[in-house]
């Protein structure tokens, strides 16, 4: 009579070769979720700022759009406070600064900054390349803040190989992800002053 299954051999070079092929594997996997979380960041900026741009062209007001950090990653206090290099933020018809949570009438929108505390990096620059936190829409979509939000720059601070985006602002209020590693004559490049 013939048995039927597998010997413990055959079992153990299976099992060698799976753990050879995730070995393999796992660096790129892990580059991969890194380079994913830095573009769901910068998507959801680049989300919030279109929205801020939105309501103001709806309303014919204007909107702004304010980077926050706060003492909670997942969710808003009335500790957050307006800072460049936090990937959490607002958009609101004033000011959001230590109201997060509990006046909320003139908020629109708003995101934690549940990202920047998984190694992600935020830089956010003006024109002049000084440190900026809000950029306001006026009710034709373009930018009417003194000294605004013209560059974003988002990379993963414990990973220099990992991917890097950029978000650009324009005057016009035009808002565009770019990867500042392309060359110049790519679609995809960042243009001067938010490379």
């Amino acid at each position: 009579m013939k048995q039927r299954g597998f010997t413990i051999i055959e079992v153990v070079i299976v099992v060698a070769l799976a753990a050879f092929l995730l070995a393999a594997v796992a660096p790129s996997v892990s580059t991969w979720m890194r380079n994913t979380r830095i573009r769901t960041a910068a998507e959801a900026i680049s989300n919030g700022l279109q929205q801020a741009r939105n309501e103001a062209v709806r309303r014919n007001q204007s909107v702004g759009f304010y980077l926050v950090s706060d003492t909670s990653a997942v969710s808003m206090s009335d500790s957050c406070a307006l800072s460049a290099s936090s990937s959490g933020w607002v958009v609101a018809l004033a000011s959001p600064v230590s109201k997060c949570a509990s006046d909320r009438d003139t908020f629109i929108a708003v995101r934690p900054p549940g990202d920047t505390a998984n190694g992600l990096s935020v830089a956010s620059k003006d024109a002049g390349g000084n440190d900026a936190t809000s950029v306001s829409f006026n009710g034709y979509g373009q930018i009417s803040s003194a000294s605004p939000i013209s560059c974003i720059k988002l990379s993963n601070s414990s990973d220099s190989g990992a991917r890097a985006l950029n978000i650009a602002i324009n005057a016009g209020g035009q808002i565009r992800m770019c990867d500042p590693a392309v060359s110049s004559s790519d679609p995809r490049a960042c243009l001067a002053g938010c490379n």
